[in-house]
């Protein structure tokens, strides 16, 4: 018995050496057939990030060579205004459009989820302002928003609302701004929603109703809990697309009325290609991509901290 035992052990040791060959062999095919895409994925995003952290420590307008300038640029942004206002005006953006966004897209992936009359047109139909570029739209909504002729105040006038300034109040314009991104961003969020809910089993919603559970209970004790990976990666994907925004601001408000819908981006392109400070703007981009970074791991770690629960 002693002898067939050693006999079995010998031959489940051949066995897992080839078991570590095999997956080895395949770590290594799947490494070649992604390293094309890896090393793109490099050159096109780490040296941009090296080259940023290099020129934040220089004064460099962009012409000639970079004259070292250490910590200079940071020390000038803690006294820039502009920048403490753009800031602000960010994390404003942000905590206004994120919410806003998700909760509507999911409003309408849970209305357009259920069987009803030209459920693929309004599907369609919502999904239309993703695909229009974000010059585009913000051309759009600057006419819409025209404090003279546009086709907002025409409305609010029609209803016996007053008038507003869109374009003249600071907060006006911020909130014009937030509507449109949203508008930009519901048929995104929608088609996410959409998919995560289709990882719903109908038994289960069968089962709720049985029970006499309503609309808003299945939501709540079903849906929601279900939804929650999909949540998660729409969260950390729409804060980082929000600081990010640029080319809407430009177009609808060009970051008026006096910085009020200035954002950081949009502060860092002024500094870097208008006034030709580009060792600052890249300062501002170190201080944009650290903030994004440190929200992204905060995000990070309250999943992982709700699915170890």
């Amino acid at each position: 018995m002693a002898l067939l035992g050693s006999a079995a052990a010998l031959e489940r040791v051949p066995a897992a050496r080839r078991g570590r060959r095999r997956r080895r062999g395949e770590a290594l095919t799947g490494l070649a057939f992604t390293a094309p895409a890896l090393a793109v994925f490099a050159v096109f995003m780490f040296v941009p990030l090296g080259m940023t952290g290099y020129y934040a420590l220089t004064e460099y307008s962009g012409f000639g060579e970079p004259r070292f300038v250490g910590l200079d640029n940071f020390a000038a942004m803690a006294r820039d205004d502009v920048f403490w206002r753009a800031l602000l005006n960010t994390g404003v953006f942000a905590l206004l459009a994120v919410p806003l966004s998700m909760l509507g897209g999911l409003a309408l992936a849970l209305l357009l989820d259920r069987a009803m009359p030209g459920r693929g047109l309004l599907r369609a139909l919502f999904y239309v302002p993703v695909v229009i570029s974000a010059v585009a739209s913000g051309i759009i909504a600057r006419w819409m928003f025209n404090e003279g002729f546009g086709v907002v105040n025409r409305v609010l006038q029609a209803v016996g609302l007053p008038a507003v300034s869109w374009q003249t109040s600071g907060a006006a314009a911020m909130a014009s701004v937030v509507l449109v991104a949203v508008w930009t961003n519901l048929g995104f969020v929608m088609v996410v929603y959409l998919a995560g809910l289709q990882g719903v089993p109908r038994e289960v919603y069968e089962a709720s109703a049985l029970d006499g559970a309503g609309r808003w209970r299945t939501v709540r004790s079903i849906t929601w809990p279900i939804l929650a990976p999909t949540t998660f990666f729409l969260l950390v994907y729409m804060v980082i697309s929000t600081f990010q925004v640029f080319d809407l601001v430009i177009a609808m408000t060009g970051g008026g009325p006096a910085n009020a819908t200035t954002l950081l981006v949009n502060h860092a392109y002024t500094e870097g290609f208008q006034q030709r400070r580009q060792g600052y703007a890249a300062a501002i981009g170190v201080v944009l991509y650290a903030i994004v970074l440190v929200l992204t791991l905060v995000q990070w770690r309250a999943g992982r901290r709700r699915d170890l629960a």
